[in-house]
């Protein structure tokens, strides 16, 4: 049973620019909604009307108008939003053009940096310019091997503003991770730094870049930002310049290319487990309008905040943060060790730089709470109202850590989408309460439901996670899916015309929303399908363990559930242990989640994003070849799982 952990108050519920929506809509429709049920409802079976309305609202700056919000509300995929109208995203986020800081920049060097929204424009329009001098026109790839830097969000808006479409990767990525990504799409421009920190080691990448450009001839120039070095020695890399010699300093404006709104914008990856990393290639209006509503809406995000997301650019918070210019709010970027020098090295950042939306992982709130780290009574936090996390399934635990440890009064918003949509199918609602372990609501003009086997939407008990209505930033196509089947494979063949993600959920009574994990990687004892997350929220609530991975392996023509452990330091697996994590799951969980077996392993295995990948230990288990172990972050931690005596028997 949820456990109500937060309520907003009337006075804070009536200052969210969602209630402002919500009061919009019912001038507009001629409607009375007193809550967000309500207004949900009308947004998912209003499409047209709900996509208009918040156009508008969260004003999209479009120099042609649209003739129509979407042609075809049932049509999934294939609708087409906003049919006619012309914008420019750079265009969007570069509104602003005042003295205000846009972006204030801390690397574990230590160097704080910032800019403001005239000098981001200013540096947007030389590096602009400079694209355009090469040749680089509407459609050509630019892209980016990078840290979470400024100059990474300069080289993207610089693309997006001449129509160019932009792709990144972090430094952490090895040769062929970034080779199975960019490799596919052919780039003009590569934009990377001559390396990046962690835990407080410099780290030179311009061996690795030269590895990258070597087997990718379709890039012609290599900008290089300055970072580890001063002067960075490219004498290895083939057509590089330094990023302060390739700005023109004589541009002082932009021409922003207008772009259809469904014209490329980025192009995302799957995270390559199973095979190459699928390509899937977003929208300028459909990234823009979409961000912009979880932003605005959702986040309640403003112009005197001041945002952070912990992130890389690999990652799609990095992409979804970068739009909150579009609102004039002041952006937070880290890149490094989030526990360098010390495990609360970023709520003292959220102290000195005033941070009032932090956003992060589940897996970084589980390691705090295990450092001890208690960031509410060390640092001043008066200014956060909102902490954001995702990545995974938030335990309860770490529910009742934030506002034990980091703050009472705060939305805690737990936010599940993907890549693949650049934004969230689940998210917070500033109007509602917090319950432990659920996501606050569905997005507003996300038509999402749980859906059993039978294609029927059911509340309280866990199924599939759909979408049975088109949104603005599904894909527009998978690179090099000419005829559209691996698009369509990914999402539409489970139910016909509708969106499967591949998630497991419930639906609460009160509209919130828990994960189970991928549903891919359900467990299937008995023939009844259950989620992994249940079973880690018990284990992270253990202090013997460190981590966790939970597979089925096929048995006796049945599933059995198989729980491998990290053991924290100092703890064995003693037989008294698995008794206790057995007795606890079986009481806290059911029966049916009891492991069959428990063994301690070194490590587990993760994507280079930071996602848990059970199904690569599943086929080790099974004694199948894991195709793409470049995708993963420790890819020797498979080699543990093939070939166990213990799982013969």
């Amino acid at each position: 049973m949820s456990k109500l952990l937060w309520q907003p108050s009337e006075e804070r519920i009536k200052s969210t620019n969602m209630y402002r929506f919500m009061n919009r809509v019912n001038e507009t429709y001629g409607k009375d909604f007193k809550d967000y049920p309500e207004l949900w409802e009308w947004s998912v079976n209003n499409i047209e009307d709900f996509w208009t309305i918040t156009w508008e609202f969260i004003d999209i700056k479009a120099s042609q108008p649209f003739d129509k919000a979407i042609d075809d509300p049932k049509k999934m995929p294939g609708a087409k939003f906003f049919v006619n109208s012309k914008l420019n995203f750079a265009q969007n986020l570069l509104r602003f053009r005042n003295d205000r800081i846009a972006i204030v920049f801390k690397g574990e060097d230590s160097v704080r940096r910032t800019f403001t929204y005239n000098q981001l424009y200013d540096e947007v329009a030389g590096t602009a310019s400079s694209l355009k001098k090469l040749g680089i026109q509407k459609g050509d790839r630019v892209v980016g091997f990078v840290p979470n830097m400024p100059e990474s969000i300069i080289a993207m808006l610089a693309a997006a503003s001449i129509g160019a479409v932009w792709s990144s990767c972090s430094p952490d990525f090895g040769i062929k991770g970034v080779l199975d990504r960019f490799g596919q799409t052919q780039p003009k421009v590569l934009f990377t730094a001559d390396g990046y920190f962690f835990k407080g080691k410099p780290l030179d990448s311009i061996e690795r870049i030269a590895g990258i450009v070597e087997k990718i001839p379709s890039i012609e120039k290599v900008v290089v930002i300055p970072y580890v070095s001063a002067q960075p020695d490219t004498k290895s890399l083939a057509n590089a310049v330094l990023y302060k010699d390739f700005k023109d300093p004589e541009a002082s404006s932009i021409e922003f290319e207008q772009m259809d709104f469904d014209d490329p914008l980025y192009i995302m990856y799957s995270s390559g487990t199973t095979g190459l990393p699928k390509c899937m290639v977003q929208s300028v209006g459909g990234v823009l309008l979409h961000q912009k509503k979880e932003l605005v809406l959702h986040t309640d995000l403003k112009e005197d905040d001041v945002i952070f997301y912990f992130t890389t650019c690999g990652w799609m918070m990095w992409n979804w943060l970068t739009a909150s210019l579009s609102v004039g709010a002041t952006l937070v970027l880290y890149d490094g060790n989030p526990f360098h020098p010390g495990p609360d090295a970023l709520w003292k950042m959220a102290q000195d730089e005033k941070i009032s939306i932090f956003g992060t992982s589940a897996g970084y709130i589980e390691a705090l709470k295990n450092a001890g780290v208690k960031p509410g009574k060390q640092f001043d936090l008066s200014c956060l109202k909102s902490v954001l996390s995702t990545g995974s399934p938030l335990s309860d635990e770490n529910f009742e850590f934030i506002y034990r440890e980091v703050k009472e009064d705060i939305q805690l918003a737990s936010i599940s989408g993907g890549s693949d949509l650049n934004g969230c199918f689940a998210l917070g609602n500033p109007m509602g309460p917090v319950y432990t372990g659920e996501l606050q609501c569905r997005g507003l003009g996300m038509k999402v439901y749980a859906y059993d086997e039978n294609a029927n939407p059911v509340v309280g008990q866990q199924a599939e996670l759909v979408c049975t209505a088109p949104f603005p930033s599904m894909p527009i196509f998978f690179w090099g899916d000419d005829d559209g089947s691996k698009y369509h494979s990914a999402y539409f063949d489970e139910f016909p015309g509708i969106w499967t993600h591949g998630d497991f959920i419930m639906v609460t009574e009160h509209g919130g929303v828990i994960m189970y994990g991928r549903s891919d990687a359900t467990l299937n004892p008995g023939g009844v399908r259950i989620g992994t997350a249940e079973i880690y929220r018990r284990l992270d609530a253990m202090e013997e363990l460190e981590d966790s991975v939970i597979v089925g392996q096929s048995w006796n023509n049945d599933v059995r559930v198989i729980l491998f452990v990290k053991m924290a330091a100092g703890f064995d697996l003693s037989d008294d242990l698995q008794n206790k994590i057995r007795a606890d799951i079986r009481a806290n969980a059911s029966p049916r989640h009891v492991p069959a077996k428990i063994i301690a392993c070194p490590d587990v295995p993760y994507t280079l994003n930071m996602k848990k990948v059970e199904l690569a230990v599943k086929k080790m288990v099974e004694g199948k070849a894991v195709k793409n172990k470049d995708a993963l972050k420790n890819p020797e931690s498979l080699d543990f799982f093939g070939n166990i005596e213990e799982l013969k028997t």
